[in-house]
């Protein structure tokens, strides 16, 4: 009977249109960490598929075969990026207890350690969310997203009612303000950074500097 050698057996096939997924869950992962900084670089509009997999080092093909469109790629960078990011702000900030101070703290450090693990974050939300026009704002205005504000602006009152908080403040704009000293400083600090000479102000600084605020404002006399 005759035998084929091992320099002539043919390798198995594989199904035609689906691309050799080499990597699985690592490529998949790599993949969105890729469309998220680019998307928060150069805006989800402006991005491509072929960018994304480019980028990655990884034929075209792969990214459809993850992912098959844009919408549906979006879609995975929202549920598995954007919003366990959130998710960490939110947690943060519930394990600091009830003492407001605490759990004012907790907010800031909370979103300064996000923004220093996902630097792609504050652009993005400046970008997709504050723009007129962005990709996800009625994304997350439509999602579970709201109930950290409303939840913040919630425990806020509640202080303030219970002589625990400025009676001057508005328990609402008391979460923008929270926002304000940490989001939209990072997201500014290509512009500042220059224009303050100030490189060496790092994620640790804005930290304590926004906490030092709160905490004590700006130490004006009465």
């Amino acid at each position: 009977m005759a035998t084929i050698s091992p320099k002539t057996r043919k390798k198995p096939g594989r199904a035609v249109g689906r691309p050799a997924a080499e990597g699985g869950a690592d490529l998949r992962a790599t993949l969105l960490d890729v469309a998220v900084a680019r998307f928060a670089k150069r805006g989800i509009a402006a991005t491509t598929l072929r960018e994304i997999a480019n980028e990655a080092g990884v034929n075209p093909a792969l990214v459809h075969y993850y992912f098959g469109d844009k919408s549906q790629l979006l879609q995975a960078v929202i549920a598995e990026r954007l919003m366990p990011a959130f998710g960490e702000v939110r947690n943060a900030a519930v394990l600091a207890g009830d003492d407001i101070a605490g759990l004012i703290a907790g907010f800031v450090r909370g979103m300064c350690t996000t923004i220093e693990r996902h630097p792609w974050l504050p652009p993005l939300w400046i970008r997709e969310v504050l723009c007129e026009g962005g990709a996800l704002r009625e994304v997350l205005l439509s999602s579970q997203m709201p109930q950290m504000p409303q939840m913040l602006a919630k425990r806020f009152a509640e202080a303030q009612a219970a002589g625990q908080l400025n009676p001057d403040l508005d328990p609402r704009l008391l979460v923008t303000s929270l926002i304000g000293l940490t989001l939209f400083p990072a997201a500014g600090a290509p512009i500042w950074r220059r224009l303050l000479d100030a490189d060496d102000i790092d994620a640790t600084a804005m930290r304590d500097h926004a906490i030092a605020l709160l905490d004590g404002g700006i130490g004006l006399p009465r």
